[in-house]
């Protein structure tokens, strides 16, 4: 049972009539009989909440910026009409609207409510409750009852690196030979014969054809297709920090052909947290991804910290990005260091052959001197390692500051912290390991370009 406001205010109602009576004490006792009498009837005559029956339907896929729909049927088999409010419970990140609707449905039928989402956040978003709020026919009181009617939107991440793809598409079909600017690499993949021309180098030649051409005639390359990638996304405590401005993902965009609008933050800056690490790794994940599948190369994925977080092997170039996207949404930092000795261990188990294995770390040198360092020549001696970084570009911004005593201050720890991130790459690069270090916004095109770089001097 509930009170409604209505019933407050005939309260008070009666309290003035009580004060302004001759004889207050018989009044006071009427007002309360025939306000105990109206609540009475009110509950008496207002519609059951217990037997309402709920039905969902609607999105349970939705791109982070754009809007899902979720259809609401109110069912109720009971004997009286049920006329009140009705409230659908999800988390806060989820920004479900309308929070509050009215609701009337006579006995026998049903009524469509419809609840959009405008998402915040990645990940799962479920409903929480359904609450229902019955009024009696005087509008003094009411049944009230909650419902568990369970439906779970997955948000996934936005992909705002797609942006880049055409243009790395380009790049690519020139080192693979389909452009008019053929671009002849040091590929492990035979492409042609031609003749010997000075500055070719020698083992390229191919004697046997030579021997029946009676001429040189060297083997042309081209960067190997079918090759392994393997992206492992450090999911430990570094990854959690907030680094750059959080593009705000424009609700509504799917109506506009899918596309994500991206409009910057008209806040001042420093007033709302940027994105942290992860989900500007997914990023570059998602767009090193759909480049190598392109590219004919076959692309695995292993989120992992202390445990394996996420695992997908073998997904064909037409379900690469779905399958990745949809593993990536419910992953979240994990507060504790990560073991890197374990994810070592769990690299080398899933990848048995030399593959292109890509590290989305933070580029941090107290973790990476105390984890990673000790166990990296286990991995770069059997595979070509990338590792990638992303910087904070607050950092650059502090180091440029030289208006005020805390200003330099504040420099002098900040380009510390860029001598120290320096000095890591170089160690990194002395163990034969390839380095991107990028501020957010860069990230993704950046290891995209790393990844041409290594097809393109036929490493991979």
């Amino acid at each position: 049972m509930a009170l409604t406001g209505r019933a407050g205010l005939v309260a008070a109602l009666g309290i003035v009539v009580v004060l302004l009576a001759p004889q207050p004490g018989p009044a006071l006792a009427g007002v309360c009989l025939l306000l105990a009498a109206a609540i009475v009837v009110d509950l008496v005559f207002a519609g059951a909440v217990r037997p309402l029956r709920f039905h969902r339907s609607g999105d349970t896929l939705v791109r982070l910026g754009q809007r899902a729909t979720v259809e609401l049927i109110v069912e109720n088999p009971g004997g009286r009409r049920v006329r009140g409010v009705l409230r659908d419970a999800w988390p806060p990140s989820a920004n479900a609207t309308p929070r509050v609707a009215a609701v009337d449905v006579p006995k026998g039928e049903r009524r469509k409510i419809v609840v959009t989402l405008d998402p915040t956040r990645r990940g799962d978003r479920s409903s929480v409750s359904v609450t229902v709020r019955s009024l009696g026919p005087l509008g003094l009181a009411a049944r009230q009852g909650s419902h568990r009617s369970p439906w779970t939107v997955r948000v996934l991440p936005p992909f705002l690196s797609r942006k880049h793809l055409p243009s790395r598409l380009a790049r690519l079909r020139e080192l693979e030979g389909q452009h008019p600017a053929l671009v002849r690499g040091q590929g492990t993949e035979f492409d042609s014969l031609r003749e010997y021309v000075v500055g070719d180098d020698v083992r390229s030649i191919d004697w046997r054809a030579t021997a029946r051409r009676h001429d040189v005639v060297v083997r042309t390359w081209r960067p190997e297709r079918d090759r392994r990638v393997l992206i492992v996304l450090d999911t430990g405590r570094t990854s959690a920090g907030r680094v750059g401005d959080a593009p705000i993902p424009m609700a509504g965009a799917a109506a506009g052909g899918g596309g994500l609008l991206v409009r910057p933050d008209p806040r001042p800056a420093g007033a709302r947290p940027g994105w942290p690490r992860l989900d500007w790794s997914m990023d570059a994940a998602l767009l090193l991804a759909a480049l190598a599948a392109r590219a004919g190369d076959q692309v695995d994925f292993l989120a992992y910290d202390r445990a394996v977080r996420a695992w997908v092997a073998g997904a064909s170039r037409t379900e690469l990005l779905s399958s990745l996207v949809n593993v990536m949404a419910p992953i979240e930092a994990e507060l504790i260091e990560a073991d890197s000795q374990g994810m070592v261990a769990a690299i080398l188990s899933r990848a048995k052959r030399r593959c292109l294995v890509v590290l989305l770390t933070d580029l941090n040198s107290a973790a990476l001197d105390e984890g990673l360092m000790p166990v990296l020549p286990q991995l770069s001696s059997r595979h070509l390692v990338l590792v990638a970084g992303v910087s904070d570009p607050r950092v650059a911004a502090m180091a440029a500051r030289r208006g005020s005593a805390e200003d330099v201050y504040d420099a002098a720890a900040a380009e510390h912290a860029q001598l120290e991130r320096r000095r890591i790459t170089a160690r990194l690069r002395r163990h034969g390991v390839e380095v991107v270090d990028a501020p957010p916004e860069d990230i993704a095109p950046a290891l995209a370009d790393a990844y041409l770089a290594l097809k393109a001097a036929g490493r991979l």
